[in-house]
């Protein structure tokens, strides 16, 4: 299984263990664009054509509605290419 393979597999279980920068990296590879407010904030939006942004706090843990979110956003990507 691939590294790729455990991440989806890990946002679709909902793994508390999950970190900014795994749901940054799954979001990225999905082809959201990162945006980072200037003036100091901690929260990233990624932004897809088609798509609700998501936005997300730099911060560790990450609390279970922001894996929620990327674990819709991954289901309905694999949803998407099933039907292409």
């Amino acid at each position: 299984m691939s590294q790729w393979d455990k991440l989806v597999a890990a946002i679709l279980t909902r793994d508390a263990s999950l970190r900014f920068e795994d749901l940054y990296k799954a979001l990225v590879k999905l082809g959201y664009t990162p945006g980072q407010p200037k003036g100091g904030s901690s929260h990233y939006t990624f932004r897809k054509a088609g798509c609700a942004p998501i936005t997300l706090p730099r911060h560790a843990p990450m609390k279970k509605a922001y894996i929620n979110l990327v674990s819709e956003a991954v289901k309905a990507d694999l949803e998407v290419e099933q039907d292409g």
